[in-house]
């Protein structure tokens, strides 16, 4: 199936450092490398991973990187140019917008 062009959906709700956040992040680039649009909002405990270098790595490459604001402000983490911090809408735009979503927590 060519997956080129298509659009995944991804939430990350997970400490940085748990299987599920490096689950989230395997799959962002897994489909990166096949040509798929990546949207990735991390919200809750995985709002301050949104510096983790290797999602980082994977915005470079033309993943879209969301954390949620709100999470932010609840964990005292400050907004940066790390990921554009938005409210929960923009998760169901992502949804409605996608061809597939999933969430790693």
């Amino acid at each position: 199936m060519e997956l080129r062009g298509k659009k995944l959906g991804l939430l990350i709700s997970c400490k940085q450092g748990e299987a599920n956040f490096t689950h989230g992040i395997r799959t962002a680039e897994a489909a990166l490398e096949a040509g798929v649009d990546v949207y990735l909002y991390c919200v809750d405990d995985a709002v301050p991973g949104v510096g983790d270098e290797r999602l980082q790595a994977l915005k470079g490459r033309g993943l879209k990187l969301y954390g949620c604001a709100y999470g932010a402000h609840k964990r005292h983490f400050p907004l940066s140019d790390a990921a554009t911090f938005a409210g929960l809408t923009i998760v169901s735009d992502i949804i409605a917008s996608t061809d597939r979503f999933l969430a790693f927590n």
